[in-house]
């Protein structure tokens, strides 16, 4: 009886892992397809150039694999190294993530400064050379979230030394439209209607971060109680 429960604990976890790997597969292969196809795509932070979402998809998808295939490779060999590591990195990531969601709404007041005032500072280098991402995802940024500027649309005063914004802003698009009247800008700070979109999709992104920290629950159980088990049998054999 243990022992057929031992085994259909390791084929749970050689399919769970295989699934956990296949996943950082696709995650990378799109963050490698954004890198090399759309450059920095979604850098908005001038102090962190490399945040962008291809170099964050990337690290993500990398991390999985590697991790997924640890925990595949320990659970057909029963490796007992294999599933410790499984498991530490598994629980170390774990842990960041809480203390990372806890340092959020501690410091979510000195966060929204900071970053309003980075996002800012990125501002000015929108248009010049060698921010094409930064550039892209401004323009996406307002145009799907009807918004411009940071807190203002005179945000962009400062960038262009004049009473004009980008075309990406206007409620019609059109070339040189930033030229236009005020009366045909978006006027509504982008900062504030991300925050909006992110309160209004709250539950959804609850449920996928309960679902994450449930995955993460039965993979550290899987894995310690299969080393557990490789620790018995080792000890019976000896």
């Amino acid at each position: 009886m243990a022992e057929g429960c031992m085994m259909a604990l390791r084929y749970g976890m050689v399919f769970f892992n295989l699934l956990f790997w296949l996943g950082g597969c696709g995650i990378l292969g799109v963050g490698v397809w954004l890198s090399v196809t759309q450059g920095n795509f979604a850098t908005l932070s001038a102090s962190l150039p490399s945040l962008s979402a291809a170099n964050l998809l990337i690290a993500l998808g990398t991390i999985i694999m590697v991790i997924g295939c640890l925990g595949c490779v320990g659970a057909v060999k029963e490796s007992r190294p294999l599933l410790l590591a499984f498991f530490i990195l598994l629980l170390l990531i774990f842990f960041l993530e809480i203390l990372s969601i806890m340092l959020f709404f501690i410091y979510q007041d000195k966060i929204d400064h900071y970053a309003q005032r980075d996002l800012k500072k990125g501002l000015q280098l929108f248009g010049t050379e060698g921010n094409v991402g930064l550039t892209n995802a401004w323009m996406i940024v307002q145009t799907d979230f009807r918004c411009c500027g940071v807190t203002n649309h005179t945000d962009w005063f400062e960038v262009y030394n004049a009473s004009r914004v980008p075309d990406s802003c206007c409620l019609e698009y059109s070339d040189n439209c930033g030229l236009d009247n005020p009366g045909t800008w978006w006027t509504a700070p982008c900062y504030e209607r991300v925050k909006d979109w992110l309160n209004e999709n709250l539950v959804a992104l609850w449920i996928f971060a309960l679902c994450t920290a449930l995955t993460q629950i039965l993979g550290l159980v899987f894995s310690m109680t299969m080393f557990c088990q490789a620790v018995k049998v080792e000890t019976f054999y000896a």
